[in-house]
């Protein structure tokens, strides 16, 4: 696959700082290229040994959610100045059928052809110990765990891990399951974590969500289901794809995208990333244009004993078409990336990454620092093909490298 123009900047040094403000980004994924139409839903780890996963969804004959769609790689052991070609991980072996809340769905609303096969919302956990944990999902109705033991180059075969979600079913009767999609986390104590949401295909094959997690005691040899973390309700409507990081404290907070009109995140809190989780509250300084967003908790090697937390999304609460009603999908843009010392209390520092098209995103940390974040970008004044809206922000996956300095000169 080719790789874009690497695009550099570099600004005068930051006072106070031990390294000028850096940003780099290079393209990695780029529509209608090697046989497929789109490349959407990233994903990004950083292992142990310092090598960088990303993943996605290569979307065979068109952009929709539902369709031919294999989850793809690639891997850098220089911290992203290069990668490895492309290549088809997860479930490699027999084809499942379509999912019925997807195909029996009103005309016009059925998305993708018989046969056809969606694989979606890879999930990977960086394990301390070295292991990638990666649970994926076939036809939003199956769940997967594999694992990998070096870096990436090979995968264990695929276990099947619904009974987990089908747990669910005595408080939310789901027929669309899906992961994150962005990262999971292993908390202090080795849990794993991993966001999900489960809806009841009502309105449409998503409609009507809630949120919650599953977690791993045993490094991923059998999984739990945690308590509903986000409810669906007239306050939290359309509850779907949630991000979680581990506080200072050791709390473990969710952010999830919903469709309130009030277009701010919702934000739980959980002592253990499974229970107990706190009444939902709308996070007034993490704008929810309705889009995915990812959390990280910054451990700096250069001030270890600071707390940090990042924050991913894009920004834009507005509509080129004018439709801005509460709680109608905005244009997905301006995607920033924030900067909290207090475990998302307060937000001391913002910086745009696109300040044009760009959607969903994922972060991750290399061992010297950097900051990675990985992102759909898109083309100024392109359109989506069969329908009038601009601003295309799916064109591309590109992957940011920025440093602290480059994050704090937004104060």
């Amino acid at each position: 696959m080719k790789t874009a123009l690497r695009v550099l900047f570099l600004a005068l040094p930051w006072v106070g700082a031990l390294a000028s403000p850096l940003l780099e980004k290079v393209h990695l994924f780029e529509e209608n290229t090697d046989g497929f139409v789109s490349y959407r839903i990233p994903g990004i780890v950083v292992t142990a040994k310092g090598t960088v996963l990303v993943f996605c969804e290569a979307r065979k004959y068109s952009g929709l959610d539902w369709g031919e769609i294999e989850i793809h790689q690639r891997r850098s052991v220089d911290g992203g100045r290069s990668f490895s070609p492309a290549r088809q991980v997860a479930h490699l072996g027999p084809r499942l059928p379509r999912n019925p809340a997807n195909a029996d769905q009103p005309a016009g609303k059925v998305i993708g052809e018989p046969g056809q096969q969606t694989v979606n919302n890879p999930v990977a956990i960086a394990d301390r110990d070295g292991t990638v944990h990666f649970i994926y999902c076939v036809e939003y109705m199956r769940t997967f765990y594999v694992r990998s033991s070096d870096d990436g180059l090979t995968w264990s075969r695929p276990v099947d891990i619904t009974g987990t979600m089908d747990r669910f079913r005595s408080d939310w009767s789901w027929r669309v399951v899906a992961t994150g999609p962005c990262h999971g986390i292993q908390l202090r104590n080795g849990r794993l974590v991993v966001p999900v949401w489960l809806a009841k295909a009502e309105g449409g094959a998503h409609g009507k969500a809630v949120v919650a997690t599953i977690y791993s005691d045993d490094k991923g040899a059998t999984w739990q289901r945690g308590d509903i973390a986000v409810p669906n309700t007239a306050t939290t409507p359309g509850m779907s794809e949630s991000t979680v990081a581990q506080l200072s404290d050791g709390r473990v907070m969710l952010v999830a995208r919903n469709h309130a009109p009030a277009h701010r995140k919702v934000a739980v809190f959980s002592r253990d990333g499974a229970t107990g989780w706190s009444r939902p509250e709308f996070a007034e300084a993490l704008p929810e244009p309705i889009c995915q967003a990812s959390l990280l908790s910054y451990d700096d090697p250069a001030a270890p004993e600071k707390s940090r937390l990042l924050f991913s999304g894009p920004e834009s609460l507005e509509r080129a078409d004018g439709k801005a009603a509460p709680g109608v999908r905005r244009d997905r843009q301006k995607l920033a990336v924030k900067l909290s010392h207090d475990d998302g209390r307060s937000w001391v520092a913002t910086r745009t990454l696109e300040p044009g098209p760009s959607a969903y995103s994922d972060l991750a940390v290399l061992p010297d620092g950097t900051i990675l974040c990985f992102y759909e970008s898109g083309r100024p004044g392109a359109t989506r093909p069969n329908s009038k809206r601009i601003d295309w922000p799916y064109a591309r996956l590109t992957l940011a490298r920025f440093n602290l300095a480059w994050l704090e000169a937004g104060r």
